[in-house]
Order: structure tokens, then C-alpha cells, then sequence
């Protein structure tokens, strides 16, 4: 058995369609959905919702984020950081042998979509919205393209974090109640402090690699075992920033449900700290999309048991 045909086996990867699925790496894509969800959620406490404008929202979003790993895929493999032996990319180019030019371009095209959908969101509330879905998208193209990646840089958490997290919560927001207000803004902060968690895991997943290709990122900056504590810091940071907005109002109490994603907060911090290679901190990546994923469920859940609640009594 050839080292290629052991990664693929190891990663589970298949021929045919999967192979397009999975370039879109569909396990982020809730980093873009959650957000969205949020922000409608929380705008539903204050007006009824427009359905078009949420799912015009939500499929931008994630045609972004798709065309974002995309753009991530092709330029990694231009530059000669992606082999055969990559974990934790899509494979499309080095191991299923998909044209490079076919993986840009489909991204283009995603970003086209995106650009009609954003139209029909200008129309319904105003066009400043336009001009901060541009921003969005230069610098999801400018994350690992351009001539320094941000990906590469140690700011790669934080410019994921505000632009997936506090940018689209606040859109979503915006586009049902036409505001953004205070108490949006700062009820973004732990989304997005966990989508910059999803980041900093891949990061220390893929440290030893990166560091080899020249890049600079958190986890090289501050070493492996920092890096481990610093992605434990994340996620006790956004259980502590719920309890607080808990406490003053900011939030329904219901949002206490958000403790229910700590084991996989623990079990991803576990995965790290027990294992070295790659491929054995793969479990340790996907309990931390799967830890943000449940969280952000049930931070927008805890609206709707909200609405709930006041309907019953």
C-alpha cells in the first residue's frame, strides 16, 4: 500500500462525488451557518422575521466560507505547502487530482452567487451592506492569497473570529431589525472567540508543517503546549462571557444550555495534549468544530426558549 493510499484510507476520503463534497471541507461550513443563526435568533426577540433575508443570509455565507476553503486549497497547493501527505485539507488537487485552475475558479463562481444574494439583500435593506460583503470577501480571498497570507500570520485567529463571528452575527442582525446595537456586538464575542478556536486547532494540528513551509502563525509563536493552553483559554473564555451576559441581562437565562458542548470542549483539549502527530490530533480538530457548532446551536436556541417561555406565560 502506497503512503498516499494510507492517508486516504486513514482520513476516510472516497472517490466520485465525496470528492467535490469535500473540498467544500463541509465541516466548517457551520462556522458560517451558526453565526447567521445567531443573529436572526436574537433579532427575533424585537421583530418578526424575514425568511427570505435569512436564507438569502445564510447561503451567501456559506458559499463564502466554501469559496474562502477553496481559495485556501489552491493557493496552499501553488505554493507548494500541500503533499500527498497533508492532513486536514480537502485533497481535491494532490490526492484526487482535480485541475488547480478547476478549484479557483469554482470558488470565483461561488463568490458570484454570493455577490447576487447580496444584491437581493441591498435592495430589501440598504447598500452599505454591499460594501461590508466586499470587505468580507477581499479578505476571505486574502487569507491565504495575496502576497501575505493572513493564514500564514499570527492574526489568522482573530481576522476568522470578527469577520465569520462578530461581522456576520451583526449582518444577520441588521438586515431583520435594521440596527446594530451594543448588546449585538458584545453578545458576538463568544461565537466568535470559538471560531477562532476552530483556527487555532488546525494550527497546532498542522505546527510542525507550518513551521517547515515558513509560515508564523499563533501556534508556532507561542509553541505547541502554549497553544494547547491558549485553545483551552478560548473555550473557558466563552463559557465565562455567557455566564456574564447571563447575569447582566444581556442574554436569556436559557443560554446556561451552552454548558452542554463542554465535553467536547474537554475531549478536544484531551486529544491535543495526548497526542503528536497529525493524523492523531485529527479526532482533537473535529471535537472543536463539533464543540462550536453545539454551542452556537444552543446560545441561539437559548432565544427561541425564550420566545417560548413568554408565549406560554
Amino acid at each position: 500500500m502506497s503512503e498516499d493510499q494510507s492517508v486516504q484510507e486513514a482520513l476516510g476520503e472516497k472517490p466520485g462525488f465525496q470528492v467535490w463534497w469535500r473540498m467544500l471541507r463541509p465541516h466548517t461550513l457551520t462556522a458560517s451557518f451558526v453565526p447567521v443563526f445567531i443573529g436572526t435568533v436574537a433579532a427575533s426577540m424585537y421583530t418578526s422575521i424575514h425568511v427570505g433575508l435569512f436564507l438569502a443570509m445564510l447561503i451567501a455565507s456559506m458559499l463564502i466560507q466554501a469559496a474562502t476553503n477553496m481559495f485556501n486549497e489552491y493557493y496552499d497547493y501553488v505554493k507548494g505547502l500541500d503533499t500527498e501527505d497533508s492532513v486536514g485539507i480537502g485533497g481535491t488537487i494532490v490526492r484526487d487530482g482535480i485541475p488547480p485552475i478547476q478549484v479557483r475558479n469554482l470558488a470565483f463562481i461561488f463568490y458570484g452567487v454570493a455577490v447576487l444574494l447580496g444584491f437581493y439583500i441591498c435592495i430589501e435593506t440598504t447598500f452599505w451592506i454591499a460594501v461590508i460583503g466586499l470587505i468580507s470577501m477581499l479578505f476571505g480571498y486574502l487569507y491565504t492569497g495575496g502576497p501575505y497570507p493572513i493564514a500564514y500570520s499570527p492574526f489568522g485567529e482573530l481576522f476568522a473570529g470578527f469577520f465569520m463571528g462578530t461581522v456576520i452575527i451583526g449582518i444577520s442582525y441588521y438586515i431583520q431589525t435594521e440596527a446594530v446595537t451594543t448588546g449585538i456586538i458584545l453578545l458576538s464575542i463568544p461565537p466568535a472567540i470559538l471560531i477562532g478556536a476552530i483556527l487555532l486547532s488546525n494550527n497546532i494540528r498542522d505546527l510542525d508543517n507550518d513551521k517547515e513551509s515558513g509560515r508564523k502563525t499563533l501556534a508556532i509563536l507561542v509553541g505547541r503546549d502554549n497553544a494547547i493552553r491558549v485553545l483551552a483559554f478560548f473555550f473557558i473564555s466563552a463559557y465565562v462571557l455567557t455566564a456574564i451576559f447571563i447575569i447582566i441581562g444581556l442574554i436569556p437565562i436559557w443560554a446556561v444550555i451552552t454548558l452542554l458542548s463542554a465535553t467536547k470542549a474537554i475531549n478536544a483539549y484531551k486529544m491535543f495534549k495526548q497526542n503528536k502527530t497529525p493524523l492523531e490530533m485529527m479526532p482533537g480538530m473535529k471535537f472543536t468544530a463539533q464543540m462550536n457548532t453545539q454551542f452556537g446551536l444552543l446560545y441561539g436556541l437559548s432565544f427561541l426558549l425564550e420566545h417560548l417561555f413568554a408565549w406560554f406565560i
